[in-house]
């Protein structure tokens, strides 16, 4: 029969991965994003936000809410630091998607936005892997007008993963280089060519 599709989607920073899930939202995929499930995992009220605390002292308070570039600030330096963070965050996130997984009724297809999937070595958790890809100078361009500073994207650029390896753990690559309408266009292709007979492939 018809079954779960789990569907990781990544892709370099400012590559246009969020565009991408959006359209697949628009065309009734069922959409997770890692960096939503992360930040509710330690958002106030939370106990893993009670956990962060604990951890990190409430300097890390901004209006009584975590403020997550100061939290950054100090994990990014310090790998001891970040493995206690993803200790809190981490089995959150997985639960989380597990969760939305176990909620989708047979012949759904589930994209999870994941914008280090290649780092975290956990391609094998999905069904079928999408990677969005774009020239360098594109990306920069909409970095910035995101408000990022040259220093601020080369060294994010720099902490990701090359388009190689992400291409290495992909069943499929998007180019996003032209315009949206492009974009849509090989989302669409996705959606209703590539993606559904993987869906009765499987028992």
């Amino acid at each position: 029969g018809r079954r779960v599709l789990i569907v990781g989607l990544t892709g370099g920073i400012g590559a246009g991965k969020s565009l991408v899930a959006r359209y697949f939202s628009d065309m009734g995929a069922k959409v997770l994003d890692a960096d939503t499930l992360a930040r509710h995992a330690i958002e106030r009220g939370s106990a893993g936000f009670e956990e962060v605390i604990a951890a990190f002292g409430d300097l890390i308070l901004k209006d009584g809410d975590i403020d997550r570039r100061i939290l950054a600030e100090k994990i990014f330096s310090d790998s001891k630091l970040k493995s206690i963070l993803e200790g809190i965050v981490h089995p959150r996130v997985r639960e989380g998607f597990q969760a939305a997984a176990v909620a989708l009724i047979g012949s759904e297809i589930l994209i999870y936005e994941i914008p280090l999937l290649a780092e975290t070595g956990a391609s094998d958790k999905f069904d079928f892997v999408i990677t969005v890809e774009s020239e360098r100078a594109l990306r920069e361009e909409r970095l910035h007008e995101r408000g990022m500073n040259s220093a601020e994207i080369a060294s994010r650029i720099s902490a990701q993963a090359s388009a190689e390896e992400r291409k290495n753990i992909s069943n499929y690559v998007i180019l996003n280089n032209g315009s949206a309408d492009d974009l849509l266009r090989q989302v669409e292709y996705l959606w209703e060519i590539v993606l559904p007979p993987l869906q009765r492939a499987n028992p």
